[in-house]
């Protein structure tokens, strides 16, 4: 496995013309992988824009915007890093609401945003018409490895020294969470696109080694 240097603008380049690379008669899903000092929301947000220019509509949805109500998350403690890896985003509701929609024989209405957890209720989002060529960015953490399918996945990493360092220390409990992920699906290894960004300003392309 090696990493290779590449400028924050050539890299949404890179992923752009991956997603250029999917079918254009159907709606396309491309997950954003990373914990949030990676800024994956960065990356989508230039990411639609870019795509944009190239005819093709995207929408970017945040994973945060799909997370349960507090009472259902938060029922068992608020730092609890087990419970924020496997019970925070609401699943169900993505599959309804984002990739149902976008897949064979759905309508194309995705919802961007469902949940303020800040405020702890319903967003009042409008539905996005997405047609045929589309993509769907979902960004956020934990994406891979959890039952949703991507067309594309993109993983944003960090070491864990580098994720420490850039995690506020209201959230440090949180990072068993990430080390946990990093184990068990290994999204380093198995994402279409992986990225070092130990320093978001300065990431690295992964490439591995054949054989």
């Amino acid at each position: 496995m090696r990493a290779q240097a590449i400028s924050p603008d050539l890299l949404v380049t890179h992923v752009a013309d991956a997603i250029e690379g999917l079918p254009r008669d159907v709606r396309a899903s491309v997950a954003l992988d990373g914990a949030p000092p990676t800024r994956t929301d960065a990356l989508a947000s230039r990411l639609v824009e870019e795509l944009r220019v190239r005819g093709r509509a995207a929408v970017h949805v945040a994973a945060r915007d799909y997370l349960r109500p507090a009472s259902l998350r938060l029922e068992f403690g608020r730092e609890d890093p087990d419970l924020f890896y496997t019970e925070w985003l609401d699943l169900r509701a993505i599959e309804r609401e984002v990739f149902g929609p976008i897949g064979p024989g759905g309508s194309g209405r995705v919802l961007p945003r469902l949940w303020d957890a800040e405020a702890d209720r319903a967003h009042r989002a409008q539905y996005v018409e997405l047609k045929p060529g589309g993509v769907v960015l979902l960004e956020g953490s934990f994406l891979m490895g959890a039952g949703l399918t991507f067309d594309l996945t993109v993983h944003l990493a960090m070491s864990p020294a580098a994720l420490a360092r850039r995690t506020a220390g209201e959230d440090a409990w949180t990072l068993p969470a990430y080390q946990r992920y990093d184990e068990e699906q290994g999204p380093l290894d198995t994402a279409d696109i992986a990225v070092l960004c130990d320093d978001p300003r300065h990431p690295a392309l992964v490439t591995r080694d054949e054989g």
